[in-house]
């Protein structure tokens, strides 16, 4: 049997390393998407481990859940607009839109708009923000929403539906990157805006930012200019009013803005169509 050097065991050793680094940080990567489509939507994920940490470190991969939402709304345009209307056609995405994310998403708009709506000083609007309870601002908000994303959808250019859809949902969870690095949250230890605000790494914005402008430059191509600079221009100008406002963000204020970038988005479709 030969005989091995100490040079031979340490790269043996190195290379053991790095393949368990390798496969440790794959798993690692698994589990945060896991987490990722656990927080935003209602699809069924393997259980993972809980970690203080665990969402503030899977915000990164909000943009693929956002591809995966997206990606099966385009599917099932596709194959009820042979047999139903485009009105029914776009009931049907925007219903499907609504119970795979658990309406968390309407359910932040209307809170804020609540909020902001009928309070005047950041405790009462954090009071507002904090009871659960929709009030009259928050129902006209969610009724425009729901109105403008229906009329939206119905009004899109067929050809380029899947594109745009699919774009409207990158872009929209991508918003939670730029607000969560650079927003404080407005409770501190407190709600889901305490648990990512602040806390998630400038590697996870860049890695999360370039990830969804490489798949709306591929969706859309030429027409993927205006989207981009909507979707940015929403995320500074509702973060400048979370800040002016409450001195942060809460998980309601993400919500809000989600929806106002996937409305955006369409109205770009709609209005270059």
């Amino acid at each position: 049997m030969p005989l091995q050097s100490d040079g031979d065991v340490r790269i043996g050793g190195r290379q053991r390393g790095e393949g368990l680094s390798a496969t440790r940080q794959i798993r690692d990567f698994g589990r945060e998407l896991a987490v990722a489509f656990q927080f935003l939507t209602r699809i069924p994920m393997p259980s993972t481990k809980f970690e203080e940490d665990s969402l503030s470190r899977s915000v990164k991969f909000f943009p693929l859940v956002g591809l995966a939402i997206g990606s099966i709304a385009a599917l099932l345009q596709r194959i009820l607009t042979v047999h139903l209307g485009r009105p029914l056609t776009a009931f049907v995405v925007l219903t499907y839109l609504v119970l795979i994310t658990g309406c968390l998403h309407e359910d932040g708009l209307a809170d804020a708009a609540d909020g902001f709506g009928g309070g005047w000083t950041k405790d009462r609007i954090l009071a507002i923000l904090r009871d659960s309870r929709i009030g009259s601002y928050g129902a006209i908000a969610l009724v425009l929403s729901l109105l403008a994303r229906y009329l939206l959808l119905a009004s899109l250019p067929m050809e380029r539906f899947t594109a745009y859809i699919i774009s409207a949902h990158v872009l929209s969870r991508w918003s939670s990157l730029p607000l969560s690095y650079f927003l404080a949250p407005a409770r501190e230890q407190e709600g889901q805006g305490a648990r990512i605000a602040r806390l998630i790494s400038f590697h996870s914005l860049l890695f999360g930012s370039l990830v969804s402008i490489a798949i709306v430059i591929f969706a859309l191509r030429r027409f993927s200019v205006a989207p981009l600079l909507a979707a940015p221009l929403l995320v500074v100008l509702s973060g400048w009013f979370y800040q002016r406002k409450i001195g942060g963000i809460t998980g309601d204020c993400f919500g809000a803005t989600n929806q106002l970038t996937e409305i955006a988005v369409y109205f770009c479709g709609v209005w270059i169509a």
